[in-house]
């Protein structure tokens, strides 16, 4: 017997979770349940959070959270709680099968079957955002090696046991050299590793213009956070419909799972709502806590309810549907059909689905790490790249560096600047030893004084280093 936590969220959460649980008991799954209380209730009694410390310790307890969609009020102050929940539990991989469902419900991509694994933690997604001038605004997209690691063997295990043939990655290492380079890096690196299943690298445009246009040249895509939360959306409305989607959250100790859209409060209490998402969410945890016959009932009984035309309002459709049913009546037909499978559409087969086992990650040994440059930021007013550098000249002196560039938006404009380049108040000035050897830490205190006394309004600075000799910072554009 597996102890779950179970949260029935806002809207249509109720409904459809009722369905679901109601559903994967039938098919004899052997879970109890501790149910508790997140989403709009808890954020509009004054919790930012929108769910309650004791309720993280029921998730912690259990390891396994099935989570109904909530609403998140209107306005600020209100943290995301998809977000808070992955990051807090550290689950980093979100798993997000996308496949079609043709002729009954309306796809332009019939022989679709993609799996998207998205890394779930870090990226832009790390929310680390700053106003550093009147006109420029900054996000930090943070990639670590762990979180590349985790994710890209994630993926290749993930294909190993559900039989997949080839893994591909997107990133735009071809303009982010550091974040995506390295997740790309990581990617070749444990690719090796997996010489029975093809992979492949695209760059994220044209792959994302590939996968809208034919989805089946894929089987499972590794991506970074933010490409990962659009693209995995993208295929599951080509796919046939975002509302058929589930999804599954996994970490190290816990995991979540869950329906991929929203809590559609104008359609509750309806009994019209179609809990095909969160069902779908809920056969991904039946695979993950080692229960994969009631996991391949559930969803063989699925595709023969959809194959039987029996639709809820979101994918009926004359001609193909025989008959609209309301939520409980949809559940209803799926238990009928327990024990049942698909002639049409192709059945599921399980049997060597179960949690997989990772290995925890192992940390490197460091890299030697010198310093070798700093690049400061200021706010400055003036139009002219060439008037900045001539302001910044007495520290070149004072301080033993030399200025080698200076850029805005991160486009090269000094030395040899282009007068048609607009720039704002933004600007990065590089500036690295004058001997070529490395700096000393003090030295930047110096520069950020000197800066002071002549009246350069400095925002940040970032640090130049080398690891075992090879450059950890990237060019100006134009460089």
């Amino acid at each position: 017997m597996q102890k779950i936590t179970v949260a029935k969220g806002d809207g249509i959460g109720p409904e459809i979770m009722d369905a679901t649980l109601e559903i994967i008991k039938a098919a004899g799954a052997k879970i109890e349940i501790e149910e508790i209380e997140v989403g709009e209730k808890v954020y509009l009694a004054g919790n930012t959070a929108g769910i309650a410390k004791e309720s993280w310790d029921v998730i912690r307890r259990n390891k396994i959270f099935l989570k109904a969609p909530i609403t998140t009020p209107q306005g600020g102050g209100y943290k995301s709680l998809n977000v808070t929940t992955r990051k807090f539990l550290g689950l980093y991989s979100n798993v997000r099968p996308c496949t079609s469902f043709h002729p009954f419900v309306k796809t332009k991509h019939p022989a679709m079957d993609l799996v998207i694994i998205r890394e779930n933690e870090e990226d832009l997604y790390a929310g680390i955002e700053h106003q550093q001038t009147d006109e420029v605004v900054q996000c930090l997209k943070l990639i670590s090696r762990p979180g590349c690691e985790k994710i890209v063997r994630y993926a290749f295990e993930y294909a190993k046991q559900y039989g997949r043939k080839k893994v591909t990655c997107f990133t735009k290492d071809n303009i982010m050299k550091q974040t995506d380079g390295l997740f790309h890096q990581v990617f070749n690196e444990i690719a090796a590793e997996y010489p029975q299943i093809e992979n492949e690298h695209w760059i994220i445009d044209i792959g994302a213009a590939k996968m809208a246009d034919t989805p089946e040249a894929f089987d499972v895509i590794v991506m970074p956070n933010l490409y990962g939360d659009i693209l995995s959306d993208v295929a599951a409305q080509i796919a046939g419909s975002v509302g058929l989607a589930g999804s599954a959250n996994i970490g190290e100790e816990c995991a979540m799972f869950e329906a991929i859209h929203g809590s559609a409060p104008r359609r509750a209490g309806q009994n019209m709502a179609n809990p095909s998402g969160l069902l779908h969410g809920a056969i991904l945890m039946l695979n993950h806590i080692g229960q994969t016959e009631v996991a391949e009932k559930v969803h063989n009984a699925w595709l023969y309810t959809i194959e039987e035309g029996i639709h809820t309002y979101d994918v009926f459709k004359e001609g193909i549907s025989k008959e609209k049913v309301g939520t409980k009546e949809f559940a209803q037909a799926v238990i009928k059909n327990l024990g049942k499978k698909p002639t049409t559409l192709k059945a599921v087969n399980y049997s060597n689905g179960s949690s997989l086992k990772l290995p925890k990650y192992k940390r490197r040994a460091p890299a030697k790490k010198d310093l070798v440059g700093v690049d400061v930021f200021v706010n400055w007013q003036g139009l002219n790249a060439d008037e900045l550098a001539a302001k910044l000249n007495p520290i070149e002196k004072l301080c033993n560096v030399k200025l080698s560039m200076i850029t805005n938006r991160g486009i090269k404009v000094w030395p040899d600047g282009f007068p048609e380049t607009f720039c704002t108040d933004h600007w990065r000035c590089r500036m690295k030893p004058k001997d070529g050897l490395m700096l000393p830490k003090k030295t930047i205190a110096e520069i950020l004084t000197q800066c002071e006394l002549l009246g350069i309004d400095t925002i940040k600075t970032e640090n130049l280093y080398e690891f075992d000799g090879k450059s950890g910072f990237s060019l100006g554009q134009g460089q």
